[in-house]
């Protein structure tokens, strides 16, 4: 009996041999990141999929974050962009520990010197003035250069009575500058009273998250304030206010729709039609300037 079973495990054992080869020394060639799981739905994603879509999930059209290059790649007229201001960077004023680390990794990251990109573009041959926070750089923070280079940026728009387009993403003040990273909220939104006096249109668009200090100043100041769907926009965190309010947030509290529902933002845009709603809205405003 044992002889028999002996046989029979080394006829399955060569069988198996023979159908399923090993080659244990040599390593599974998996590819990276060919699919992307999607923060709203859980579903995984075809990254090619999401990138020809805009970045935007195509089961529930949750629009994932994109960086400041995309998105001018996505909302500007091919070749149109000029970069301008891009000597000013951000120091470590207040010798905070670590800073000058995270700069460099995010500057590294990023392959931008700074969270803000700015210049003059064309849209659907439009010119305008365009500047864009990315999230990716120490996320979308604003220190006194991000200050400093969206005041200028507002600056420009005004010297050559451009209209002015500003997309925000970002965490708020900058906290490893202190007092001189909040002192940027004054003094973007003092360049923009200047802008509104010069009779100019700002379209201010709030994208995913649009937070903080950047929320509280120069985001919420446009002619047309703008939400792209899926953005979260508010101040504190909901977290922070329940426990100081103690109660419950109402539903979908911060969401792009309950800001339009409230006032808070003009419209809310898929970011597919983006591109379009601005050439639209630069048209109707004949370029910028309004009455």
């Amino acid at each position: 009996m044992n002889d028999f079973i002996n046989d029979r495990k080394e006829k399955l054992k060569a069988f198996k041999d023979r159908f399923f080869k090993k080659e244990s020394n040599k390593p599974i060639d998996i590819p990276s990141g060919l699919f992307l799981k999607c923060d709203e739905c859980g579903k995984a994603v075809y990254e090619k999929e999401l990138e020809t879509n805009h970045n935007v999930c195509p089961n529930c059209d949750y629009h994932f974050r994109i960086g400041a290059r995309k998105r001018l790649l996505l909302t500007t007229d091919e070749g149109s962009f000029v970069s301008l201001f891009d000597d000013v960077t951000s120091t470590n004023p207040l010798d905070m520990p670590g800073y000058d680390t995270k700069l460099q990794g995010s500057k590294k990251l990023t392959q931008q010197p700074e969270a803000f990109i700015c210049g003059k573009a064309l849209i659907e041959s439009i010119p305008c003035a365009i500047g864009v926070l990315d999230s990716t750089f120490m996320m979308g923070s604003m220190g006194s250069a991000v200050g400093e280079k969206v005041t200028r940026l507002i600056e420009y728009s005004i010297e050559n009575k451009l209209p002015l387009i500003i997309f925000s993403a970002s965490g708020g003040a900058r906290m490893q500058e202190g007092i001189l990273s909040l002192m940027q909220m004054a003094k973007t939104s003092g360049a923009l009273y200047y802008h509104n006096e010069a009779k100019l249109l700002y379209i201010s668009v709030m994208t995913n998250p649009t937070t903080g200090g950047v929320a509280a100043s120069f985001a919420s100041l446009g002619d047309v304030n703008i939400a792209e769907k899926s953005s979260l926009i508010g101040f504190a965190g909901a977290r922070v206010i329940k426990q100081t309010i103690k109660q419950d947030l109402p539903p979908h509290f911060q969401t792009a729709q309950f800001q339009l529902d409230k006032g808070q933002v003009d419209l809310v845009i898929s970011r597919k039609d983006m591109k379009k709603t601005l050439a639209t809205l630069l048209a109707l405003h004949q370029g910028g300037q309004h009455a």
